[in-house]
């Protein structure tokens, strides 16, 4: 029997409104409306007819420049945006790690914090019970749970926001420059969880500018320019597609 894809994108787009007029204030608003005046647009489409798949275990690389369309396609699948072309159907239960830390609240400690960003990740108090001495430790916080957000380094508060979210029991994992959280050891330890994640069977899509850490995590990648799918397949070959294209867009300044 063939298996069903876990995930399955077809004609996938994305389109922006960008405003020419810049009104700040609630009077600018005001203004315009009595003088009837209205606003003008220009549309942007981010993505344009994207289409894959992925089957359960596999793990995809979404690579390119900045604003060619890779955290907008994961927020998509995430379903914090909805696209206005093409059809989205996933199978399974996701994590998604894109704006890590997004809930969180500066007034509470960390302790309660765990509580309240798990219960957005859908996880049960009795779950995060169980669970709050393993967060703590893998983000290397446990004398500091009781610690208001508020006085936390950039890098304490991701390094917790990373540590709830992989305590989520999903089928997909969708991974957002996660890899950027903390020093060289806990990335080091953040890359090695995720590979475990991989070894386990669980279905990772993962955006990033490192290269190197999406060959060594994903068997196929994707190449996006401009909001197109400009090269897909093995991450060895999308990734030298990705040198030649920028080459080709960015060729050296004449001396």
């Amino acid at each position: 029997m063939v298996s069903e894809p876990v995930i399955d994108v077809s004609g996938l787009g994305k389109r922006f409104r960008l405003t020419h007029e810049r009104r700040a204030t609630f009077k600018d608003h005001l203004i315009s409306l009595i003088r009837g005046e209205t606003y003008s647009y220009e549309e942007f489409w981010a993505l344009k007819d994207v289409s894959f798949s992925l089957e359960l275990g596999e793990s995809l690389g979404l690579i390119g420049p900045n604003g060619s369309g890779k955290t907008t396609l994961l927020s998509i699948l995430a379903n914090v945006m909805r696209p206005d072309r093409g059809t989205v159907d996933i199978r399974g239960r996701i994590a998604s790690f894109l704006g890590l830390g997004i809930g969180f609240e500066g007034e509470l400690t960390a302790r309660e914090n765990v509580y309240l960003y798990g219960s957005i990740m859908g996880l049960k108090r009795k779950d995060l019970d169980a669970k709050q001495d393993e967060i703590f430790a893998f983000a290397e916080l446990e004398r500091f749970r009781d610690m208001r957000l508020n006085n936390f380094s950039s890098g304490m508060y991701m390094r917790l926001a990373f540590s709830t979210a992989i305590m989520v029991d999903p089928d997909i994992f969708l991974i957002d420059e996660a890899l950027a959280v903390g020093d060289m050891a806990f990335q080091k330890k953040c890359k090695e969880r995720i590979k475990q994640f991989k070894e386990e069977g669980r279905t990772i899509v993962f955006v990033s500018h490192d290269l190197k850490a999406v060959k060594d995590i994903c068997e196929r990648s994707i190449l996006l320019y401009d909001g197109k799918v400009l090269s897909v397949g093995e991450s060895e070959k999308v990734i030298t597609d990705y040198h030649l294209e920028y080459a080709k867009r960015n060729p050296p300044s004449p001396k």
